[in-house]
């Protein structure tokens, strides 16, 4: 298979089409291989219009919408960020010239991640996805969906910092960015989208008597 041939394609059709604007974002995506950070046997589907799996469930976004995330994240560089469930995101920043750390929760995730993070000069850890690691983030993303809104992560960003992430509680989900102020945050809806949640950020059922 011709994955760069495929990469353009997905530019071309799922991307630029879209509304994704920002030319350096579009070069970085056409430079980072998204098959990389899939098993070798189902790197065929990288580029298709679906979320294909990495390992135990979790799946990359599908690039429509990673794409309109990250560019609401006006990510410029010199900046840090944090990609949280994020691999491909993490790639795609660090060629665009910020600072990255991708943080994975699962090791089979992170096992077949792992080289293409090395490869793209992304420092992986391993980390439980409801304490951030690090501190001070100019920004924050995520492919994945949270059920509630991620204060712990909110709380990585330093002021003037920006987290870009869907929050789903049911079927559907709306992609949001933050910005965290010096006296609070602000919020704003972006578009509907459906990735899967991450289902350890759940809030624990409350009791009353």
């Amino acid at each position: 298979m011709d994955f760069a041939a495929a990469r353009k394609v997905m530019v071309d059709s799922q991307v630029r089409v879209n509304d994704v604007t920002d030319r350096d974002l579009q070069a970085a995506l056409l430079a980072v291989p998204r098959e990389r950070f899939l098993p070798a046997d189902r790197a065929f589907a990288a580029y298709a219009e679906i979320e294909p799996e990495i390992a135990g469930g979790r799946r990359l976004m599908l690039p429509r919408d990673l794409s309109k995330l990250l560019m609401a994240l006006q990510p410029r560089t010199g900046e840090t960020a944090l990609a949280i469930a994020a691999p491909y995101a993490a790639a795609v920043l660090e060629q665009m010239g910020l600072t990255v750390t991708a943080q994975e929760a699962d090791p089979a995730v992170l096992e077949v991640v792992a080289p293409a993070l090395a490869e793209a000069g992304v420092e992986g850890v391993a980390a439980p996805f409801a304490a951030p690691v690090g501190e001070g983030y100019d920004l924050i993303v995520s492919e994945a969906a949270t059920p509630v809104r991620p204060d712990a992560w909110l709380t990585a960003l330093k002021v003037g910092g920006r987290l870009a992430v869907v929050e789903r509680a049911g079927p559907a989900g709306k992609a949001v960015l933050y910005v965290k102020g010096a006296s609070g945050l602000s919020r704003r809806e972006l578009f509907d989208a459906a990735p899967p949640v991450l289902a350890e950020l759940a809030a624990e059922p409350a009791f009353a008597l």
